[in-house]
This record gives C-alpha cells, structure tokens and sequence, in this order.
C-alpha cells in the first residue's frame, strides 16, 4: 500500500481571478503519454489540492476512506494542501506549489485564460449540480428579486456568473459593486447564513452545502435549482485539473492518480451513505465543525459524482461570464486531456468521454 502523508494548508482565499486577458489557447502539445503510461510502475509524490466542502467528496472520501492510500502503487505518496478558493488553488499550481487540484468550472478558465494555455488542463470530471436560488420565502416570482440583495460566494466565481447571467437573462441590470436593480453581493460561504438571517440578503445563488443549509435551517425556499438552466440537467461543479508540466513529465503518476480518482466515485455510488458519513469526518477534521446529518444528505442528494467533465457546461460557463463582463473572450480549444482518463476507463471497460469541440 502506498503512504498518504497529511499536509493540510488552509490557504487564504485569493482575488478572484476575472476579467482575464484574451489569450490564444496553446494547448495542442502531445499530453497522449499519459494514456501510454504504465501507471503500475509510477513511484513519487502527488501534491494534491482540494477544498474541504461535500461538493469536493471524491477527495474527501478517496483520503478519509484511504481509497487513494488503497488503490495507488506502493511507491506514490499524496502530499495534501487544502484551499477555500479556487483562485487560490490557481495561485498554488502556477507557483509550482501543487500538481493536481479539484477544483470548479471558473478558476479553470480563467487559469487557463491568464496562462495562454500553458498552466493546466483538465483531465477528468468529479462534481455535478448542488447549486441555485434560494430565497426568502416572501419572494415568489422573479419581480420580487428587483431592489433586493442576493448572496453569491465570490465575485467571478462560478456561482457569481451563474447568478448574475440569469439575472440578465430576467432583465435585470447588476454590477460588481452591488448596485442595479439586484445587489449582488459577495459573501463568505462560512457568513451568508448569518446575512440570510439577519436580513442583510432575501436570496442566495448558494452551492452545497450552503444550498441546503439554508432550506433546512433557516427558512429559505429553493427558487430555482440550477439544473434548470442545463441541458440534460448537468453543469459541472468541480473537475480535477493537472500541471502541465506535471502531465508531461509524469504521465504514470497522474494516470495512477486517476485509477485512485474513479475507485473513490467508486465507493461513492456504492456506498452513498457511508460516503456522507467519511467526508463528514474529513471535513470536521479539517474544520472543527461538523456538518448536520440531515444536511449533507440533502446535499448529496442534489450532487452527482461523475468522472464525465460535461465539457458542455464549461464552454457555457465561459460565454456567460464573458457577456456579463467578467471575462474578456478566450478560446478553450484543447483545455481538455483526457487520453489517460479515457485509457482507465477502457481498462475497467467503461464508456469514454468527450470534451466535444474542446479537446
């Protein structure tokens, strides 16, 4: 068996990285090797960078359930750091800190947007759903939003976008600053139940577990779940993206990894119950608090865990920040490499899959 060796940093969140410049994407170096390599024989460290939220499970349960510590060569070890931002978790890979990350939808474009195509790419799927409006319950259709505040966990981050897009789409102006006809307001995952109580905000574009937090213990209603907004009712909320250089120099340690990434979704669909129960340990001993039982299972409830990247939603990800104005145009041509992940999955004999027009 391998040894994990524990090295949790709570990194301090970064400034959210938009409005990124318009750069080409230089994407289209050989990363096939990855998919040729030998994963049996990968010996190294993985430095390895996750949150510590339900909507990252397949890493809490692959280091909580010692999925990785079983499944990966003896030789590899998994050096851990944990982010409460993506932008952070960005920061980490471009400054050589870290050489995989879970991680959502926005800070990979606009990693992938700031490095030219040079810094990352995504090599799997994780996380789907777990995200949308809920609101006070006062508000019953969608005028009731105009002149109130709405919470959303960061500016440009993916649930930002997502709020202040379909804010558009329903006519309503907003800005960075918190004016137009919705205030849109950042806010702390960690403070907007304490703003949704006192009345600071009347609604929140909230991810899990904050989502269902806030239905079940503090009143709010769910206005709008968001796979309403998705074809097939699937967006991505976390995927796994690597260093290129890493990819390139250690095709057999980011191909074992991935073996250990799918025998942790794995554990999750056949032990949904046990898994709720493994990353609620792994987040109590990453945070002191524990989550409420009935919470993070409404939480996994509304989340699906797939190695699919849904590169669908990505692109629109990316075309919804950009018409909202906080990302200028960027071609994601080739962002995806999934060679290696499709390879493992052929192995196990399980379907492929596509990054469509984006790898």
């Amino acid at each position: 068996m391998s040894t994990v060796r524990r090295r949790s940093v709570i990194a301090a969140a970064g400034a959210a990285l938009t409005a990124a410049p318009v750069l080409a994407a230089c994407g289209d170096d050989d990363t096939s090797s990855a998919a040729d390599a030998d994963s049996s024989t990968a010996s190294g460290t993985i430095r390895l960078g996750y949150f510590g939220n339900v909507t990252h499970a397949p890493a809490l349960v692959g280091l909580q359930a010692e999925v990785f510590k079983d499944t990966l060569p003896a030789e590899v070890t998994i050096e851990e750091t944990v982010f409460n931002a993506g932008p952070s978790a960005i920061e980490a890979l471009f400054a050589d800190a870290i050489d995989i990350s879970y991680i959502g939808p926005n800070p990979a474009i606009n990693g992938w947007a700031q490095s030219g195509g040079q810094a990352l790419h995504i090599i799997a799927g994780s996380t789907s759903g777990g995200a949308g409006l809920v609101v006070k319950p006062e508000i019953t259709e969608v005028e009731d939003l105009r002149g109130k505040a709405l919470a959303t966990p960061q500016l440009g981050n993916t649930q930002d976008v997502a709020a202040r897009y379909w804010l558009q789409e329903q006519g309503f102006a907003t800005d960075e600053n918190g004016g137009g006809d919705v205030s849109v307001t950042p806010i702390d995952n960690s403070e907007v139940a304490a703003a949704f109580d006192d009345g600071t905000v009347e609604a929140a574009w909230a991810v899990e577990p904050r989502y269902s937090d806030l239905i079940l213990k503090h009143g709010a209603v769910e206005f709008l779940n968001e796979r309403e907004l998705w074809e097939g009712g699937e967006f991505v909320t976390t995927h796994v993206i690597v260093s290129k250089t890493f990819l390139d120099e250690q095709p057999a340690l980011v191909k074992a990894f991935l073996e250990g990434h799918l025998a942790a979704l794995d554990y999750i669909a056949e032990n949904p119950e046990e898994a709720q129960t493994v990353s609620n340990d792994r987040i109590e001993a990453l945070t002191d608090k524990r989550l409420d039982d009935a919470v993070i299972a409404a939480a996994f409830e509304n989340l699906s865990f797939t190695a699919d990247p849904i590169a669908s939603s990505l692109q629109g990800s990316k075309e919804h920040a950009v018409e909202i104005g906080l990302l200028e145009e960027v071609d994601l041509k080739g962002i995806y490499a999934l060679d290696a992940l499709n390879q493992v999955l052929a192995d196990r004999g399980d379907d492929e899959v596509s990054a469509g027009d984006l790898a």
